[in-house]
């Protein structure tokens, strides 16, 4: 419900002399004359104009009659209905013309209805600044000549609409509002102005209508304009950390206790950070009584202003006694402190301090977290991550290591976690690598992430010995969970055609009951050796594997098949058959692949018998073969072979390739 304490008046003669009143004063700002004074930021919004300049008239007198009202009262109701079919018809320009028409020749303006209509309409074209020049215009038009017919959602439509435009539109009509007795509700208007004002950095807006509304609320005794705890603490964050004034903090102080609006942990952090920059250690010690007694849940974002305040000020030595003080109150439950804290304890230090003395502050705070703790919730996590990832100092971090092995004291895992981390990103796998095996002498205990990351950055740049030794140190680290980085480390070399290493690497790991080593595990190095063309390495895998008790399976014969057959080796694809065959009886099943590379690579070879065998057994399988390849393969190779020349040397021979013959169809 809005107040308006506005007196009724005839706006019969005046409406029109007040409309141009108000035309005019924009006009003057939006004057391109030398002379003309810089229009306020206010009305550079609303540039170019959206008023028609008149042209200038002659100074010569006329006989002009003036208008009867009744010509007035027969043009309002048209102009009216005209001004509602161009909202419905969603014409803005038909709309606003009306409004300009209606409000200068009419003694009255339009229906309320009609006019919030029009407000809400030129503010619905989404980023359209020229109808919000005009929304603006209207608004302050009807705040200065009749509040009572604004919608206050008009109000907040607007705001919504400009937020993201112009702050100082916003402002101004929010004064205007202030000014003019327009009273509604502080929860329409105040968290729309709170934002504008944080997204536009215009605090001392911000704070001069704050200040004008908290006095009418309490002098006029509005309730509806009393602001909400988030509004004033927004007043109290700008008195603190922008203007940095105890004496315009202790206002809103006044103002919230005046109004009955009751502080909460931000308040007093926002204080905490105030008097810790201006050294006022009394009331600091005040503070804390008054958060004690509150009895927050949780004082962090209280300590992390307070820190802030005497990083600002240079108080080194006090931000060490906070922290370490906290974490003694903190029953071992770490501070939690948000990366910005860290980010600003870092730079407090190198700008006055020194690493040593950072150093020193790590040490401390690490005999005071319980083991409890998480590494990323440490303080020397914290500080270290800041180094490295938000200030891209490495280097640095690296100082406030040595700088701790030279003080002596032990080094938490959080520290050496935040460098690995930047290493990682930075792919510098090998003194990654070193530090891991350093940690790991020292007995900390890395998570299985943090190796897996680190094994996986390895592999995308190549370095497979580090690869192999943070592997290594997982194993010896006892962690369960291998099979991520184990399958990493085989992925990544088999996609770079290493097969020597991954045979290295299987050997190494394969008695490790952690690491789920099959059947798929060999195939993939034979057929990496196969596809290179280094058969005995891939036999000599065969080998190894069968020697360990791992069954081949079709796959296995089928890259060495295909690798012997490429190479021209059709002897050692007949000894291949002859171990298929053996493995038969373990089990191991003809599939169409392999099939088809025993059949090609047999028939090349002139081994026309075990041609025939493999032809019998895929036909008890019912496997397909296609004949016509296998006919053309003995036409390239053997078309000049009479049976003639094979039955003075060998009648089975002879028997198998006429079989063969018949089968392929070659005798037709």
């Amino acid at each position: 419900m809005c107040v308006s304490l506005l007196a009724p008046e005839s706006l019969s003669s005046s409406r029109t002399t007040m409309w141009r009143r108000r035309v005019f004063s924009l006009f003057r700002y939006f004057s391109s004359e030398p002379e003309t004074p810089s229009p306020p930021s206010v009305y550079s919004f609303l540039q170019p104009s959206i008023f028609a300049v008149r042209k200038p008239q002659s100074n010569q007198p006329t006989n002009q009659t003036p208008k009867s009202s009744s010509i007035d009262n027969q043009l309002n109701p048209n102009l009216e209905s005209t001004l509602q079919l161009s909202l419905q018809e969603n014409n803005t320009d038909e709309a606003w013309k009306c409004f300009k028409s209606l409000s200068s020749s009419s003694s009255l303006l339009p229906s309320k209805p009609l006019i919030n209509s029009l407000i809400t309409r030129l503010c619905s074209a989404g980023n359209d600044t020229h109808n919000l020049k005009r929304a603006f215009a209207t608004l302050m038009f009807v705040l200065e000549t009749n509040p009572d017919v604004l919608d206050p959602k008009s109000v907040k439509t607007f705001l919504i609409s400009i937020k993201d435009t112009n702050a100082a539109p916003a402002f101004a009509l929010v004064k205007s509002m202030l000014k003019n007795r327009y009273f509604i509700p502080f929860g329409i208007w105040g968290d729309t102005i709170v934002e504008i004002s944080k997204k536009n950095g215009r605090f001392c807006d911000f704070f001069e209508v704050f200040n004008e509304n908290c006095r009418i609320a309490r002098e006029e005794k509005l309730e509806s304009l009393k602001p909400d705890l988030s509004a004033c603490n927004a007043a109290l964050e700008g008195c603190c950390h922008e203007l940095e004034s105890v004496s315009d903090a202790h206002k809103v102080l006044d103002i919230m206790s005046l109004l009955g609006v009751h502080p909460d942990e931000t308040t007093f952090s926002y204080l905490a950070c105030l008097y810790a920059t201006k050294g006022l250690e009394n009331k600091i010690i005040e503070l804390q009584d008054l958060v004690s007694r509150f009895n927050f849940p949780n004082k962090t974002m209280f300590i992390s202003n307070l820190i802030s305040g005497y990083v600002k000020s240079g108080y080194l030595e006090s931000v060490s006694t906070t922290i370490l003080q906290s974490l003694i109150e903190s029953d071992q439950k770490g501070l939690n402190f948000l990366e910005e804290t860290y980010l600003k304890i870092v730079k407090g230090y190198l700008d006055h301090g020194s690493i040593k003395d950072l150093a020193r502050l790590i040490l401390e705070a690490q005999k005071l977290e319980s083991t409890s703790v998480t590494v990323e919730n440490s303080i020397g996590y914290g500080i270290i991550n800041a180094c490295v990832n938000n200030l891209g100092l490495l280097e640095k971090a690296h100082n406030i290591l040595d700088e701790m092995n030279i003080l002596g004291g032990s080094i938490g895992l959080g520290v050496y976690v935040s460098i690995l981390k930047a290493y990682t990103k930075e792919q510098r796998t090998a003194e990654a690598s070193q530090m891991v095996s350093e940690m790991c002498s020292l007995g900390l205990e890395l998570d299985v992430n943090i190796f897996d990351a680190l094994i996986d950055a390895c592999m995308s740049s190549q370095d497979f010995e580090s690869a192999f030794s943070l592997f290594r140190d997982m194993r010896e680290a006892r962690i369960h969970e291998l099979t991520g980085s184990y399958l990493t480390i085989m992925t990544g070399l088999t996609e770079n055609h290493r097969p020597e290493l991954m045979a290295a690497f299987l050997d190494e790991v394969v008695d490790d009951p952690r690491v789920k080593i099959g059947t798929h595990d060999w195939n993939s190095i034979i057929h990496a050796f196969c596809k290179a063309g280094r058969l005995e390495d891939a036999r000599r895998t065969l080998r190894r594997m069968i020697f360990l008790q791992f069954e081949p399976s079709e796959q296995t014969y089928v890259s060495l098949v295909n690798g012997y057959m490429n190479a021209g080796n059709y002897f050692s694809v007949l000894m291949m058959w002859n171990d298929v065959k053996k493995r038969g009886d373990k089990g191991l099943k003809l599939d169409h692949g392999l099939v088809d590379g025993l059949l090609y690579g047999l028939v090349k070879g002139g081994f026309f018998d075990a041609v025939m065998e493999v032809v019998e057994r895929s036909q008890e399988m019912k496997i397909f073969v296609d004949k016509w390849r296998y006919k053309q393969a003995f036409m390239e190779t053997h078309k000049k072979l009479k049976v003639s020349k094979l039955r003075k040397r060998s009648v089975k021979k002879m028997e198998a390739l006429i079989a063969f013959k018949n089968w392929a169809g070659l005798n037709t």
